[in-house]
């Protein structure tokens, strides 16, 4: 056998292993899109027929929608602010070297490796000593302490190969900082931007642990889509707005990957 023909067999073998495991991870989420408009309760073969019921039941749910809408304003609240926070200790820490850089990197990043419950845990306990009343706060507050080590990450990774001297001489042909900083820094950095505003955002929208320690009597979606699996009458409804924030998200990365082309055709 020769070795052309050992390298097509083994980009054969891992062509067969990406189409694999893209069924195994999306498989599972076509179901939601198909059991959302079978006319019954069951989540079975076959299906009872064609209905849109559930989702004009769930587009006139009140609790839900109130749901969603603590969900999307915690999520883009902590996403603008995990992004900007990252933004700043990005700079910081790949433009200039200062003592205990290092041990502040992972003080920052401790979050990503804590066990959510133990995390939860330990806010509630401490929102209960200093007498802070849960409330979406809390649970912005506790998304805002994990996401801050995403942003900081992706704008590490998109601020590393930066030149000063792009800034510098900006500064020299007579800039001032801010307007450096909107036609020099902003640009080059708006892809991690943009992505750590998606990011953010997703972690945020979608978190369950930490809301459910911490969320008091406002529930954000993940706590409502829990509280209604216990009712099986109301699990085609949960699988309409599955759907729904299926199609958002599709929606969402599509715009954000069309942003990101075009600003590659301005640029070029």
């Amino acid at each position: 056998m020769t070795t052309s023909n050992i390298g097509e067999g083994k980009l054969s073998a891992l062509g067969g292993y990406s189409v694999l495991y893209l069924v195994f991870i999306y498989l599972p989420v076509l179901f939601l899109p198909l059991f959302s408009f079978n006319d019954g309760i069951y989540v079975a073969f076959p299906l009872k027929g064609f209905t849109t019921r559930w989702y004009a039941e769930m587009a006139g749910n009140e609790a839900l929608l109130q749901a969603l809408k603590n969900s999307v304003m915690v999520g883009g609240t902590v996403a603008v602010i995990a992004t900007v926070l990252g933004t700043l200790a990005a700079r910081a820490f790949t433009r200039y070297r200062f003592a205990g850089r290092k041990p502040l990197f992972g003080i920052i990043v401790i979050p990503l490796v804590v066990p959510g419950i133990i995390l939860g845990i330990a806010l509630l306990v401490m929102s209960n000593r200093i007498g802070v009343e849960l409330s979406l706060f809390t649970i912005g507050a506790s998304h805002l302490l994990i996401t801050t080590p995403f942003a900081t990450l992706i704008m590490i990774s998109r601020l590393e190969g930066f030149d000063p001297n792009l800034e510098e001489a900006s500064q020299d042909l007579g800039e001032t900082g801010w307007m450096t900083f909107w036609r020099v820094t902003f640009p080059l950095a708006l892809p991690g931007i943009v992505a750590s505003l998606l990011l953010s955002f997703t972690e945020s929208f979608d978190e369950f642990i930490l809301a459910f320690f911490l969320s008091g009597t406002e529930a954000t979606l993940p706590l409502y889509i829990w509280g209604q699996l216990r009712f099986p009458a109301r699990l085609p409804m949960v699988l309409a707005l599955g759907t729904a924030i299926l199609v958002a998200s599709f929606v969402v990365i599509a715009f954000a990957e069309w942003a990101r082309r075009r600003g590659v055709k301005v640029k070029g």
